[in-house]
């Protein structure tokens, strides 16, 4: 397995090795011995499977509690999905980083706790799926706009669907003035 750091401080992209020939393919999606040499010593608890549709965004979401960490790839379809830093003490705090994660490429990206995850669908349809340090606790929920221009996502679509609550999240200036 390859495995790459970005330019967030613990954020890395996973790339593993895909045995295929006429009859399909055969990926290995996880394996601890990987993860711990990359310095990742959290136990997964949880994993986490959602279906949408092409335009959908879903983020950027973190938790004040209990933070999770997040293993995530996309199991069919195609997605850009992102991760910022939000911590207001961090070196690169509002930078962001992301990566097209699809069926065709198997590529992973690994979330730290602490950052803010979001995706957005390319393909028809997508199945991403996570794999989860923590419980998801929605109590402790909180996220950051999608289009903050402070953060400047380059985002592949300009007018995603997204949920109401998604719609209502503040800015990271704002949200860091109210922590």
């Amino acid at each position: 397995m390859k495995i790459t750091e970005t330019r967030l401080p613990g954020v890395l992209i996973f790339e593993p090795k895909v045995h295929g020939d006429a009859r399909g393919f055969f990926v290995e999606t996880f394996r601890q011995e990987a993860c711990r040499a990359a310095g990742i010593e959290l136990d997964f608890v949880q994993d986490n499977h959602s279906r949408s549709r092409r335009g959908v965004l879903r983020g950027l979401h973190a938790q004040a509690v209990r933070p999770q960490g997040k293993l995530v790839r996309c199991s069919r379809g195609e997605v850009f999905d992102v991760a910022v830093d939000i911590d207001p003490t961090s070196a690169t705090f509002g930078q962001w980083v992301g990566v097209t994660l699809s069926d065709e490429n198997h590529k992973q990206m690994w979330i730290p706790p602490g950052y803010a995850h979001g995706f957005v669908v390319l393909s028809e349809i997508a199945d991403f799926e996570y794999k989860c340090t923590d419980y998801y606790a929605p109590e402790h929920e909180f996220g950051v706009r999608w289009d903050d221009p402070e953060i400047g996502i380059e985002w592949p679509l300009k007018d995603p669907l997204l949920s109401a609550k998604d719609a209502a999240l503040p800015s990271l200036r704002a949200l860091a003035a109210a922590r």
